[in-house]
């Protein structure tokens, strides 16, 4: 590291409190390492409170940008200049690019690009697809807004009448009225109608984080039945690396059972690209952070 920065390194942020556990400032300065990159990539704990000063302090100091994770996504938004047309439908920022240095912050929301580089990268596109998604929150909706932008034929989202089921009537009504995308909204505890809609989708996305802690060992699909050969299931979690979902639909024949490892890496690359023009090195990162578990 020491020994590529110089005066004229460029500083890229991330915003978010708490966010020491992030492996987002190693994974970016890996990869600026290995491309020979004149940047640094360091956390900052921010707040709501402190958010107003934060983005300031990108524009004074000429920040190149920054990525913002939690509470701080949506709370951004005023204190910005422009959004991408995904961060704008989304309601959600997680990049934001200081454009040419110059003040002007731009926001971006990578979280559903990264999903559906994911997929692309297992070789499943997602246009002109019907697919099944359970999951509303904020990586639900991010997923949902891109598959619309990427020409999905149906996004079915489905989610339990919680706090995040009217923001799930508001995507279903901009995917509906702003893209070409057919979308619904189901009450995931609908378990005839969730599995009926799974049978007729060629994809099935997970982004409820079932499977997770303190939900590890559960899944949202029991039936055998459902699981078909033709199937992509894929699980925005990606540690566990195997839930328990992935590892049902493996046993019981699914095309493709992906977890949420490349989805991670993707956004980060997307992340990477806005901030540096540059490709993230995503084979090299995928290995030295996961291994095998990314196989």
């Amino acid at each position: 590291m020491s020994e590529r920065l110089s005066g004229h390194t460029l500083l890229v942020s991330l915003i978010a409190t708490p966010i020491r556990h992030s492996l987002s400032p190693k994974m970016h300065n890996e990869a600026y390492a290995k491309l020979g990159l004149d940047y640094a990539y360091l956390a900052f704990e921010v707040g709501n409170e402190e958010l107003a000063d934060a983005v300031q302090g990108i524009r004074a100091l000429g920040i190149r940008g920054s990525n913002v994770s939690m509470p701080n996504k949506q709370a951004i938004i005023p204190y910005l200049d422009e959004l991408s047309p995904a961060a704008e439908l989304v309601g959600a920022v997680n990049t934001v690019v200081n454009k040419d240095g110059k003040g002007h912050l731009v926001g971006h929301c990578t979280d559903g690009t990264g999903a559906v580089r994911a997929l692309a990268a297992e070789g499943v596109d997602v246009k002109d697809q019907v697919i099944t998604l359970a999951g509303a929150g904020g990586a639900g909706t991010a997923i949902a807004i891109q598959l619309g932008l990427d020409g999905a034929k149906e996004v079915r989202i489905f989610n339990i009448k919680d706090k995040c089921y009217e923001n799930a009537e508001q995507t279903v009504e901009k995917l509906n009225t702003r893209t070409q995308t057919k979308a619904t909204l189901n009450d995931l505890e609908d378990t005839e109608a969730f599995y009926q809609s799974i049978a007729e989708s060629s994809i099935f996305i997970d982004a409820t984080g079932v499977g997770m802690k303190p939900l590890e060992g559960q899944k949202l699909i029991n039936d055998p039945a459902v699981i078909r050969p033709d199937l992509v299931v894929f699980d925005v979690v990606y540690s566990p690396a195997e839930t328990e979902l992935l590892r049902f639909a493996k046993e019981h024949g699914a095309k493709k059972a992906i977890n949420g490892i490349g989805m991670m890496i993707y956004q980060g690359a997307e992340a990477f690209k806005l901030h540096t023009g540059e490709d993230m090195p995503v084979d090299y990162i995928r290995e030295l952070f996961f291994g095998d578990d990314a196989k």
